[in-house]
């Protein structure tokens, strides 16, 4: 046993229980550590990605991750404080690979989402974070735990609609509906049917009259058949945002 090693009393957050044992689930349980390790390490070492820690209070006092935990410590791991602020602006997001429905539904939404289609690694991921400080969305423990990255979130549902609403509901970040290209994140640009004309089938020539066009990528968009179940995805984030105002 190392000299220095400490016992504290570790209380975890309702919200973060998920990423403890079952033991640690129910109020303040005990937890033996080595004395040199930081409390943001020991935090680590539970479960609990430091993207989803709002403060830590050791004996009623906040403390920085760098704390060194003390013998007879009680820690509180509180969860982040919604609506979550991340410096810098505007908000944007980079989701990884298993998030691509998230990624073209917040793109609908009219909100800046990079989204890698293919797994470029969770060092190529945190790098890309870093350089375009974007908000590293991920259900994957160990890339929120790279040190480079600019800000990230654990994404808690599986689910496509709780996924939305969670991610809104935590940043709220500024809506602007139909101005993005889903497929590539581009913005859209009005377009007679002549200039999609190319892009188009001899029906949706004849039946829709408005267009778009990605200025990046020249994908072309119209009210087409799915257009009402987009459209109760915007509603229903509308609605939520004036909720939370």
């Amino acid at each position: 046993m190392n000299a220095h090693a400490a016992e504290i009393h570790v209380e975890v957050a309702p919200e973060l229980a998920l990423f403890v044992p079952q033991e640690r689930r129910r109020g303040a349980s005990p937890l033996a550590t080595d004395g040199v390790s930081t409390l943001g390490h020991v935090v680590e070492s539970l479960g609990v990605p430091l993207t989803e820690v709002g403060e830590l209070v050791v004996d009623g006092r906040p403390v920085p991750t760098g704390h060194i935990p003390r013998d007879g410590e009680r820690v509180a791991v509180r969860a982040v404080a919604r609506p979550q602020r991340v410096p810098g602006a505007p908000l944007s997001f980079l989701l990884d690979v298993h998030l691509g429905t998230l990624a073209r539904r917040l793109r609908l939404l009219g909100v800046d989402t990079a989204y890698e289609s293919t797994d470029i690694g969770d060092a190529a991921l945190a790098a890309r974070s870093a350089a375009e400080r974007r908000v590293m969305l991920s259900r994957d423990r160990g890339l929120l735990r790279r040190r480079e990255l600019w800000a990230g979130a654990f994404v808690y549902s599986t689910r496509p609609d709780d996924q939305l609403q969670d991610i809104l509901d935590r940043f709220r970040p500024e809506l602007r509906p139909w101005t993005r290209c889903t497929a590539c994140n581009g913005l859209l640009e009005e377009a007679t049917k002549e200039e999609v004309a190319d892009r188009l089938e001899a029906g949706t020539q004849r039946t829709y009259d408005v267009f778009a066009q990605c200025g990046a990528c020249g994908r072309a968009y119209w009210k087409g058949a799915h257009h009402d179940q987009l459209e109760a995805i915007v509603e229903r984030a509308l609605a939520l945002r004036s909720e939370r105002r």
